[in-house]
């Protein structure tokens, strides 16, 4: 279409539109007005009454849309969507001790899950043993507890890791973590090239958003890229970084910056990787990302179709890679914990089922699908099959499964998603102008962008500008009747510290000290950690113990006051 016939159908286009403005809206507004002065996503972005082709200026199909499992991916990173294979249901799980949540993966695989995914309770988070006195009180509270191979073994009893991909959501520790899910697969005789799997290992949301870290800034980076260059190595088809916005979007973040300071992370990771003297396409392919999956249904999947079109360009024009599969950008989705309501605690199933299929209709490689009563409690048993009973209802019998991008072409859905990767690059430029994402998070940066953006909503929600249903209107006055929710009591403290004393006793102390004191002499000279943390491992060395080896190598991390 030559450029004169393009500015002619734009101007036929807006002369319509104002037709139609002065012949249909006007008098229905004048009749009934519209119910408010704005109309916003839940990221507070204004939204048009109406979209249409000019909405979308120099829109070309190729080269912003083009075809599923092609460059930008906007459409998708697989040709054939899910008619090929569906999405991975993996329910995040963990509870206790080792043995109630081996019991809770085995009944969710038993009932169609087909990936596992690991929560660990705060003190593991932190990188400390469950019987160390910071510990008290929280052991297997908010996930399963680990100290040692011996726990371990334990959760991954009965579950052959060749045949089923784990993920693990655990950070500071990471590399300690993965160390003992190796040990397992090595004592289960199977072979670390065939095992599939995730591990979160991502530090830099830590600083900006969820605050379970261990080490500064840097230091941390080292153990990452440890990992990056071990599992490129030994085990490749492993993801050694899960990139997360999830956490992001839970301290009260925009859409955008859920996804302009998660894809600003990955570049931060593929370049210190690149520093460290690896080949960008001999570990991009195995980065892998993760959202989350809020109310706002049409702002959610654009994100996803942008977060794919600005990591194809990012990867390739400032990195330069060459391999497609460093192009693809794959992640695991999950629904908003922070959408949960207390109140009316049936209603999040409601809320959970539109934020799945959001993830879904956005192209997720993966999906978790929170439980309705986890505003009040972890998981019951019955909660957490009626999550997973939502995907699967939504693959087999609501139908967008059968063709690819069923929204792509929307004039509103690709507004937006040309609006999300804009808004991206800027917040990218911003960045760029600290020096990188460390810097940036030095100087308080992203953090002071999210509290922002959670002060905003929370007025919105307090002014009734956004409606909470349950919360701040269709309120219910009488009490909720009683739910069976699962409750931990300290006897999982009492079992996990019998264990540990246990572990000390039969352990063979003297190898456990010199592969502590390896791992220091190694951290302090530069080498790749993993190795040497494997060796603890295999010598019953507990996730204190080698956390702690660190912390006087590399020191603790303390945030300043912004």
């Amino acid at each position: 279409m030559s450029p004169t016939s393009t500015t002619d159908v734009t101007n036929r286009l807006e002369e319509a539109e104002r037709e139609w403005e002065e012949r249909a809206l006007e008098p229905v507004l004048k009749r009934s007005p519209e119910t408010k002065e704005s109309f916003t996503t839940v990221s507070l972005a204004p939204v048009d009454r109406l979209y249409t082709p000019n909405s979308l200026p120099d829109f070309d199909y190729e080269t912003d849309l083009g075809f599923p499992g092609e460059p930008p991916y906007t459409r998708g990173i697989h040709p054939t969507g899910y008619r090929g294979k569906l999405w991975t249901m993996r329910q995040f799980a963990g509870f206790g001790s080792a043995f109630d949540t081996n019991q809770r993966f085995k009944y969710l695989l038993e009932n169609g899950q087909t990936g596992l995914s690991v929560a660990f309770d705060l003190p593991t988070l932190m990188g400390y043993d469950s019987d160390h006195p910071f510990s008290e009180g929280e052991v297997g509270k908010c996930g399963v507890a680990i100290s040692s191979l011996a726990d371990m073994e334990v959760l991954f009893d009965g579950i052959p890791l060749e045949n089923v991909t784990t993920s693990m959501t655990i950070n500071a520790p990471a590399s300690m973590i993965f160390a003992m899910f190796l040990g397992v697969a090595e004592k289960q005789g199977a072979d670390w090239k065939k095992v599939g799997g995730t591990i979160q290992n991502d530090i830099l949301k830590e600083y900006i958003a969820q605050k379970e870290w261990i080490y500064p800034p840097r230091p941390a980076m080292q153990l990452i890229v440890d990992t990056i260059e071990f599992c490129a190595k030994e085990v490749p088809r492993f993801n050694p970084v899960s990139i997360s916005g999830y956490h992001i979007r839970e301290a009260g973040s925009t859409a955008l910056q859920e996804l302009a300071f998660t894809l600003r992370d990955g570049i931060e990771y593929v370049q210190y990787a690149i520093d460290h003297g690896m080949d960008v396409d001999d570990f991009a392919p195995r980065l892998s990302f993760f959202f989350n999956s809020h109310n706002d249904f049409f702002e959610e999947i654009a994100k996803y179709r942008a977060a794919r079109r600005i990591w194809h360009k990012v990867i390739t024009e400032r990195f330069n890679a060459k391999n497609p599969r460093s192009w693809a950008l794959r992640f695991h989705t999950q629904t908003a914990g922070v959408s949960l309501t207390a109140q009316q605690p049936l209603n999040n199933i409601v809320r959970v089922a539109i934020q799945a299929l959001a993830g879904v209709l956005g192209g997720t490689q993966s999906l978790h699908t929170d439980a309705y009563d986890e505003a009040l409690a972890l998981p019951s048993d019955e909660a957490a099959l009626i999550a997973l009973r939502t995907q699967q209802i939504i693959a087999h019998e609501s139908g967008v499964v059968n063709t690819v991008d069923p929204l792509g072409g929307s004039y509103f859905l690709e507004k937006l998603t040309r609006d999300m990767e804009e808004g991206a690059f800027e917040y990218f430029r911003k960045i760029d102008d600290f020096g990188g994402m460390i810097e940036a998070i030095e100087a308080g940066f992203p953090q002071r962008e999210i509290q922002d953006s959670s002060y905003e909503f929370q007025k919105a929600v307090e002014s009734r500008d956004k409606i909470i249903v349950g919360v701040n209107d269709y309120v219910m006055t009488e009490e909720r009747s009683a739910m069976n929710l699962l409750q931990i009591n300290e006897s999982v403290a009492e079992l996990q510290a019998e264990r540990l004393k246990k572990v000390r006793a039969e352990r063979d102390s003297a190898r456990v000290e010199k592969t502590l004191k390896d791992l220091a002499s190694g951290a302090r000279a530069g080498d790749n950690t993993m190795p040497l943390l494997l060796d603890c491992v295999r010598a019953y060395a507990t996730l204190g113990e080698m956390c702690d080896t660190l912390r006087p190598v590399f020191g603790e991390y303390q945030e300043p006051a912004f």
